[in-house]
């Protein structure tokens, strides 16, 4: 494979988080600089078909996976592609997107893991993994004010993909090198947006950042820091650990990201944090620190990956 390009996988159940986190990495490293797709566009049928057929979009014969593992080798050769497109609005299928790929491709959808020829075209892997009870809230959020679904369409929908979570969207969560879980704080179980606190699980699989000027930062008076690291376990394995408070204020915030900023040099210079953080709240907009954060750490691997294949 002739690498051209740097490719981020997000991958996640339905609403999850994906597109969030999708849409602030592609402002923060500027739209002309990234090509997001969504592999769920490459679904096989339509939402009625998919009806009449009793099949759900997260299983793999609901997906075209061969024409995916294809597309996904183009792009990472900076090839263009005639992308598919599917509208969650009407569940059909509108007319096909002609991509060029940029420096940066990032691609978010259900199934973006599933094989090992689609793994292996991307140079960073993320695995989103709210709380379902967390994910059944944003999801009825969702739909409810952008799709035109009922709460109790929603609820139906969620119980007739529950075989198809478990035995295809779950098991991709092996395959990431970053594990994102954003999750209520102990004194706040109904806490489902911005003072939501986050771990990341952060696999050997890939080279982290040394984050001790982070972490010495984000010490505050002997009170418990808003971003820590430690070495833990996932699924029986060792793996650093970093959290990141959800009351973390908008001053610490600003000088970690600049901390961070340190991290990626002259491509820091050219980012744009004016929408870091940045999600939707039913139809309204509202901003996150620790998703801001996060955004930016997956960021740093993307133009740490991009300096490594420019260097060599």
């Amino acid at each position: 494979m002739h690498q051209k390009t740097i490719m981020l996988g997000v991958v996640g159940d339905s609403a999850s988080g994906k597109t969030t986190l999708t849409r602030g990495i592609v402002n923060l490293l500027g739209r002309e600089n990234v090509t997001a797709i969504c592999s769920d566009d490459y679904h096989r049928y339509n939402r009625n078909q998919r009806k009449e057929m009793g099949i759900t979009a997260l299983h793999p014969d609901c997906n075209y996976i061969d024409i995916m593992e294809q597309h996904f080798h183009l792009l990472r050769e900076g090839k263009p592609i005639l992308k598919p497109v599917y509208n969650h609005s009407t569940g059909d299928f509108d007319p096909p997107e002609y991509i060029i790929p940029t420096k940066f491709v990032v691609v978010e959808g259900l199934l973006g893991f599933h094989t090992r020829l689609m793994r292996r075209c991307f140079d960073v892997k993320v695995y989103l993994d709210p709380p379902e009870s967390l994910r059944v809230e944003w999801k009825i959020k969702r739909d409810t004010a952008k799709r035109g679904y009922t709460r109790e369409q929603v609820l139906e929908a969620l119980r007739k993909r529950t075989v198809d979570t478990a035995k295809f969207i779950h098991p991709q969560r092996a395959m990431a090198d970053i594990v994102v879980r954003f999750y209520p704080p102990a004194s706040n179980a109904n806490e489902t947006g911005s003072h939501l606190n986050a771990s990341l699980v952060l696999r050997p699989t890939i080279p982290h950042p040394d984050l001790s000027d982070v972490l010495k930062h984000a010490q505050t008076n002997g009170n418990i820091p808003m971003v820590a690291m430690s070495l833990g376990r996932d699924d029986g394995k060792p793996a650093d650990i970093l959290k990141v408070d959800g009351s973390i204020s908008t001053e610490k915030t600003i000088e970690l990201e600049k901390l961070l900023g340190n991290h990626l040099m002259s491509a820091a210079s050219q980012m744009n944090l004016e929408k870091l953080g940045v999600y939707q709240d039913g139809l309204r907009e509202k901003k996150s620190y620790p998703l801001a954060l996060t955004q930016m750490l997956i960021a740093y691997h993307m133009v740490k990956a991009k300096e490594m294949i420019e260097t060599h």
